[in-house]
């Protein structure tokens, strides 16, 4: 088989698990893990830079994404970030697009887009004739995309001057092409406070978990697998509430540069994860970014996230972190941020480093 038609066959594999794995995840003994993942990877070349510590200090369009309640710390009175990255040698295509703007001195919307895909991918079953030959013609193409719709709100509230919320509703549609979808929704919450050049963030996702119905095509699934690959039936995924605390200081340095330290800590309760912190109830993942910045024009930035332990073949447990760095130019409302990401990946006891490559453009305007 060509390493193409190897490659695809790998990816539609990869697709139809995912579909399976989403029906053991609505068994009543089975834990939800990993559920819509795809929203935890991060958007923004700042963030994902910073290594995605974006809870407390995040102000533009990216807020809907990140912390809703940061909508009301926008610059100016609109605001929008377009980004696109490719993963995985470009295999895995990540877009996402925002918008916010202010309705008044104590309120401000936004609406976040996100699309996480791969793209034709081979179907290979009918490859082979009924004479036995290989005929070319005879494959069939599809995508398998995740898609996000949040809609956000935020408010100052009461007298408490630097208390700031926020809220999002998400509209969440799952697609494995002819074999199955699935369609989605909950809500975030988020909180921020500022005080004597501290910053404060909360931010609760799924707070009332959220639900992905699936339904699978049945039809489809013919020749997927062997006699005994159970075909999958329509079921109810969940996704558990995830929250991340962060805190920041930013600090003003002489000839006009500046500097600005933060950190989260994400807390999942969807069972032990491989982090640093992992019982059986909540599992925590620290992250630290820092930005040095020179006449809010130029700005270089750096982050950890992603602290695991791993066991290489032949040596002792050891703990691994994924660093990234990241530079940003901004001038007359326009956000240019690039981010490089590099993730460290054991296979069978030889270290291999992924780069990733990451841009968004923001522009701010009256």
């Amino acid at each position: 088989m060509p390493h193409a038609t190897r490659l695809a066959a790998v990816l539609f594999l990869t697709a139809a698990a995912g579909t399976v794995q989403a029906q053991s995840a609505s068994e009543p003994t089975a834990t939800p893990k990993y559920s819509n993942e795809f929203l935890n990877i991060g958007v923004g070349g700042r963030a994902l830079a910073m290594g995605n510590t974006q809870v407390s200090i995040v102000d533009d369009a990216t807020a809907g994404y990140w912390n809703p309640a940061g909508l009301l710390g926008l610059k100016h009175k609109y605001d929008a970030v377009l980004m696109h990255s490719e993963l995985f040698s470009g295999i895995v295509k990540n877009d996402y697009g925002s918008f916010a703007m202010p309705l008044d001195d104590k309120s401000a919307i936004g609406v976040s887009i996100i699309r996480l895909g791969v793209d034709d991918i081979a179907d290979t079953r009918d490859l082979v004739n009924e004479y036995g030959y290989i005929q070319y013609d005879r494959i069939r193409y599809f995508n398998v995309a995740d898609y996000a719709l949040l809609l956000s709100y935020a408010r100052k509230l009461g007298n408490i001057e630097g208390l700031r919320l926020g809220a999002n509703g998400k509209i969440i549609y799952r697609n494995v092409g002819e074999f199955a979808n699935a369609w989605g929704f909950g809500i975030d919450a988020g909180v921020q406070y500022e005080r004597n050049g501290w910053r404060l963030g909360l931010m609760a996702r799924d707070i009332t978990t959220t639900f992905n119905a699936w339904s699978i095509n049945a039809e489809k699934f013919t020749g997927t697998g062997t006699s005994t690959d159970p075909v999958p039936t329509n079921s109810t995924e969940v996704t558990l509430p995830r929250l991340i605390f962060g805190g920041s200081r930013s600090f003003q340095l002489p000839a006009q540069f500046s500097a600005l330290v933060a950190t989260d800590l994400e807390m999942t309760t969807d069972g032990r994860r491989n982090t640093p912190i992992s019982t059986g109830l909540i599992s925590i993942d620290p992250h630290a970014g820092v930005e040095f910045g020179y006449k809010s024009l130029v700005f270089l930035r750096g982050g950890v996230s992603n602290f695991q332990k791993i066991k290489p073949l032949g040596r002792g447990e050891e703990w691994t972190v994924q660093p990234s760095l990241g530079v940003g130019v901004a001038t007359n409302g326009l956000r240019i941020d690039m981010a490089l990401s590099r993730l460290s990946v054991e296979k069978l006891g030889q270290r291999s480093q992924t780069n990733s490559i990451i841009v968004s453009l923001g522009y701010a305007f009256k």
